[in-house]
């Protein structure tokens, strides 16, 4: 293990969580629960700046963890890109209950 996976499933959970409320914004939810499941993307891509710069630590410090660590940045990376999508679920049901374009993450 190149490092202790503390980040990556912390990741995993918010992505995880945003999906279940992002599913459950499709029954009657206020705008301020929709935008606050969205809110939750910057939570997901803090930590996966906070990964980034420790894995590029990692490669600097001895480039045989290079591959290793690209894996994990790879594993980061969708992890960021769910919550990017649940946002955007977030901001289709908003168009489905009120007909306006609305981002909710600007």
């Amino acid at each position: 293990m190149l490092k202790p996976l503390i980040d990556l499933p912390i990741m995993a959970k918010v992505a995880q969580e945003m999906i279940h409320a992002a599913l459950d914004a499709f029954v009657p939810l206020t705008r301020t629960q929709r935008k606050a499941v969205a809110a939750r993307d910057d939570e997901i891509d803090n930590l996966y700046q906070q990964v980034f710069r420790e894995l590029l630590t990692y490669m600097l410090e001895d480039p045989r963890n290079i591959s290793r660590a690209t894996y994990l940045l790879w594993v980061a990376h969708n992890l960021e890109r769910i919550g990017d999508r649940v946002t955007n679920v977030c901001e289709r049901v908003v168009f489905m209950a009120t007909g306006k374009l609305e981002e909710l993450q600007p």
